[in-house]
This record gives structure tokens, sequence and C-alpha cells, in this order.
């Protein structure tokens, strides 16, 4: 098992995800605990949510706006206020050089430590996170934090025409995957990661009287597992080395 880094060690997190309200879902409530401790953490998000939602009437770019208004709101409420959107189409994304090309481009200028992404596996469990995004957003993200953006020859107009430099990773984490081996304690944030998912109105007004209880249904689940006492919530991750 991969031991994370210490949160002192870590500057700067990049948050990489296919679709609005993905990290709230995830890692609102860890986000919420790193802005907590003066940690700067950034927003990718790769779709726009065009094929989401419930009102039908907001097509033709009406829902995308939408779920970028919806997703910046959301960012607010646990700290965030630099969100990047790579406007790429919800439904069909797929594992593509340029993917990673534009996904090493943020990490370049971000410069993080510790990047966030959904695992590019399928969860045989409970399928909801094994959306084609994810899975394809997840293993570009794992290929542009190793070997795209740390290595200089790699898209080398990144370098040549953007002046963007190299820059190596120090760990990531993934969400959605069928087992954890680190868990982040968010009691003291999870009403605040509530507060960001019910931001995403157009995903969430269908089930608002039953969210909360849902969330922190599975949050306690979490935290049993990682042995937390009663009334904990936490938020479970599968931390990848990259050195």
């Amino acid at each position: 098992m991969v031991t994370a880094l210490d949160d002192a060690e870590v500057s700067t997190v990049l948050v990489v995800t296919a679709h609005p309200d993905d990290v709230d879902f995830g890692a609102a409530g860890t986000v919420a605990a790193f802005t907590d401790k003066g940690i700067r953490v950034v927003y990718c998000v790769v779709t726009d949510g065009d094929a989401g939602g419930f009102d039908r009437e907001l097509d033709n770019g009406g829902m995308a706006e939408l779920r970028r208004a919806e997703q910046t709101e959301a960012a607010k409420r646990v700290g965030v206020t630099d969100l990047r959107f790579l406007g790429y189409h919800d439904g069909t994304v797929e594992q593509t050089l340029g993917l990673r090309r534009d996904i090493a481009r943020v990490i370049r200028q971000v410069r993080p430590d510790r990047v966030i992404t959904s695992t590019p596996e399928r969860n045989y469990a409970r399928i909801q996170p094994s959306h084609p995004d994810h899975r394809a957003v997840g293993g570009a993200t794992l290929d542009a934090v190793y070997p795209d953006a740390r290595n200089p020859y790699a898209f080398p107009e990144l370098l040549n025409d953007e002046g963007l430099e190299a820059w190596s990773v120090k760990e990531v984490w993934l969400t959605g995957g069928q087992s954890s081996d680190h868990y982040v304690d968010i009691t003291a944030t999870v009403d605040r990661k509530i507060a960001a998912l019910r931001a995403h109105v157009s995903q969430t007004a269908h089930i608002a009287d039953g969210i909360e209880q849902f969330v922190r249904g599975f949050l306690a689940a979490n935290a049993k597992a990682a042995g937390l006492p009663e009334g904990s919530y936490a938020e479970g991750f599968q931390v990848v080395s990259t050195g």
C-alpha cells in the first residue's frame, strides 16, 4: 500500500474530472479540508456536462452554460475559485493524445504536488463511477502525469510555443474505485460537501429530499472502513505514487 504525502508537504492540488459535480460527489469534503489548511486547489473539468440534467429545454449550449455556473458556485462553497473548463462534449470523451496534451498543459500551468482524478478501472460493485467519460479522463490524466507533463520532449509545443516547463507530480489520488487505501476524515467539512452538491440544481433537484441522507450514508460507511469513531464521515481514495 502506498502512503500518501503529508498535507504539510503539499502546496497545490489539481482536481481533474470529466463532468461538473464529479468532484463534489467524490472529493468535495477533502477539498474543503485542503483549502482550510491553506492548500491551493484548482479544478480542471474536461466536459461542460451538456448531456446531463433533466430540463431538456436547455439544449443547444444552455445546459453547458448552466452546469459551468453550477460548478463554479459549488467550488466557491469549498474554497475553490480557479476552474479550467476544457470544453469536450459530455458522453463522448476518449483517451486520446489530444486529451493527454490538454491535461498535461494544465498540469504544467498549475504545477501541483498532488492530482485527484477518477479511476480508469471499471467498478463492478457500483456501475455509476464507471461512466466511460470518467474512465477516459482518469486514464488520460494518469498518462498526462506520467510521462507527459514531466517529459520536456512530450508535446514539445507546450514548451516551445507556450513556454510551459516540464513538471513532475508527486502523487495521484483516484476516486470511484471498488476499494480505497487512504481515507480523509471530512466530519468537519461534510456540511460544505453537501452544500456544494446542492449547488448542482440541474443534477440534484429531483433527489433534493434524499440527497443528504444518501451522501451521509456512504460517507459513514467509508468512515467505518477507515476505523473512525461512530458519527464520523470520510472520503476514500486509492493513492498512486509517481516516484
